[in-house]
């Protein structure tokens, strides 16, 4: 069995109120239709009764008397027919039989054939000169009284309902029509009016998806032009100028949020910028001091190294910051061919030589995959990808580099079967200063929490994305930069 579809319903405020409108028109059309109706029918048949009640009992008592009332010589030979409107109904019984039954034609009276169930409908009218309606196979709809004679016997009169039902019908019919034409003109200038009564809204609209279709996560963004005012008097006029207010607000916040934004940025590569001289600069008479041909005491040596291995590690950390910093103020990297190829062999062999106790797989497509970007950069996010997968693994992992195409997209897939990432830094693992080396396995102080953020700003600047998918066992991470 087929259920029957639900009716779609208007989904828009206007659609609502324009429907509603409409609704509630037709409802009250029909209800003045009905009771206009109602109340012409029961006027009509009022006056039908008021006729049956002044013609009484002539015609059905001159159909008693048959053939025997003297010739008028107007050719009425059952009696004078002339005081009678036409298709008047006479019929006189006798006990439970039907003796007499006739109907006034023009200039004529006419013996009116009944079926038994004609009879039954006859017999039943109670003889209290109240009327009732019956519909005769013949005559169809009748307004009937009957009255008891002299002679025992019954009279009936009845006039036809006809007049009465054509009269109702034509009501029904010019109320349709009129009714059916008002709905459609007020559903057509309602739908106008509702539309011009809801401009503002329709702005307060129009702007708030311009402002919903902003970047807004970060950088200096640009509001659109605000809400038209209205009417503050009106419901549409306050919510346009809340909306405003609103807008303001968020301006200023944005405004302010770019501000600190670029203070830090400026500070961060000031910094960088600022200490990479004396970073270089205690590294080197570090080196210096451990060249030295005099004696050294163990102790001192030990320092020494500890001072020349930090202060490298601490001028990789500003170079890194420094590079963000870059990318961050939107500085354009080189736009020259790449061999992503080439890239990944390069990368991969590196890696090979830097973590020997990984198991380092290779897949790479027949073809080479050249894309546009900065050779020096890109080669970074593959070691950075590469370097993460062999400090955060124990020794035995196994990591596969796998690069493919995808329509005009490259995919580079770096996979191991490691513990995997923590899920409760797995949204933010391209955040800055991101580190997990105490939930996974690796050496501690492998690194600053940077990498992976400098990967995820190079292949933006690319135009590319990067995403990762891990579970205890399998880890993914998937970088897509057009070839376009």
């Amino acid at each position: 069995m087929t259920l029957p579809r639900r009716l779609p319903r208007p989904r828009t405020l206007r659609a609502r109120l324009t429907f509603g409108l409409v609704v509630l028109l037709a409802v009250s059309c029909a209800a003045v239709g009905v009771a206009a109706v109602i109340e012409l029918d029961g006027f009509l048949i009022s006056r039908l009764d008021q006729q049956l009640a002044q013609a009484g009992t002539h015609f059905p008592e001159s159909l008693e008397h048959k053939g025997q009332l003297p010739d008028d010589n107007d050719g009425d030979e059952h009696g004078d027919t002339r005081r009678q409107a036409t298709g008047t109904f006479g019929a006189r019984l006798v006990g439970d039989d039907v003796t007499n039954a006739a109907v006034v034609r023009p200039g004529a009276v006419t013996d009116v054939p009944l079926t038994e169930g004609d009879r039954d409908q006859l017999l039943s009218v109670p003889p209290n000169g109240k009327a009732h309606t019956v519909r005769l196979s013949t005559l169809r709809a009748y307004r009937v009284v009957a009255y008891q004679g002299l002679d025992g016997d019954t009279l009936i009169t009845g006039l036809p309902l006809e007049p009465v039902e054509a009269a109702v019908h034509r009501l029904e019919l010019v109320a349709a029509i009129v009714f059916g034409a008002a709905l459609t003109v007020t559903g057509v200038v309602g739908a106008f009016w509702v539309r011009w009564s809801l401009r503002p809204l329709s702005r307060v609209a129009a702007t708030a998806t311009r402002v919903s279709e902003l970047p807004l996560a970060s950088g200096e963004v640009a509001l659109p032009s605000r809400a038209p005012e209205s009417d503050p008097r009106s419901e549409v006029g306050r919510v346009a100028a809340a909306f405003n207010r609103m807008l303001g607000h968020v301006e200023d916040a944005l405004t302010k949020r770019h501000a600190s934004e670029e203070r830090l940025r400026s500070f961060a590569a000031d910094a960088s910028h600022e200490l990479r001289t004396p970073v270089a600069s205690v590294r080197g008479h570090a080196e210096l001091a451990l060249l030295h041909p005099d004696p050294v005491p163990p102790a001192i040596t030990r320092a020494l190294e500890r001072i020349a291995a930090e202060s490298g590690r601490m001028g990789a950390m500003v170079d890194d910051l420094l590079l963000l910093a870059r990318l961050d103020a939107g500085r354009p990297l080189e736009r020259l061919p790449v061999d992503l190829t080439r890239l990944v062999l390069d990368a991969v062999t590196d890696a090979r030589a830097t973590g020997p106790g990984h198991r380092w797989t290779l897949e790479l497509p027949e073809e080479p995959v050249t894309v546009t970007g900065d050779d020096h950069r890109l080669h970074q996010v593959l070691a950075n990808l590469l370097a993460n997968a062999r400090t955060h693994t124990p020794v035995g992992t196994k990591v596969t580099v796998s690069l493919e195409t995808e329509g005009a997209t490259a995919v580079i897939m770096v996979h191991d079967d490691g513990p995997g990432v923590p899920e409760d830094i797995r949204s933010g693992v391209f955040e800055r200063f991101t580190r997990a080396d105490r939930r996974r396995s690796g050496p501690p102080g492998a690194g600053a929490g940077l990498g992976l953020s400098i990967v995820a700003a190079v292949v933006e600047a690319h135009g590319g994305s990067v995403g990762l998918e891990s579970r205890p066992g399998s880890t993914t991470f998937t970088v897509r930069l057009s070839t376009a």
